[in-house]
């Protein structure tokens, strides 16, 4: 019963994590990043941006699915 419920959970988060990698930008700034462009308003305030939230959530969902794989080897 805990493994079913866990795979579920594990699905879930592969999903999730799927989602977030795909709506992200992509990292290139292309030409503007030459003359300087890369430091806009943000690029200083990435944190407070939607692709700052963005990063975080792959962050722990990355970190989840790691989990979550391990304890399913182990179960």
């Amino acid at each position: 019963m805990l493994k079913t419920i866990l795979s579920v959970i594990f699905v879930l988060i592969c999903l999730a994590l799927t989602v977030i990698v795909l709506l992200q930008e992509g990292k290139s700034q292309g030409l503007g990043a030459i003359g300087g462009m890369a430091e806009t308003y943000w690029g200083k305030n990435k944190g407070r941006s939607m692709e700052g939230t963005l990063e975080k959530f792959t962050t722990f969902a990355a970190v989840a699915f790691m989990v979550l794989a391990i304890v399913l080897n182990l179960v």
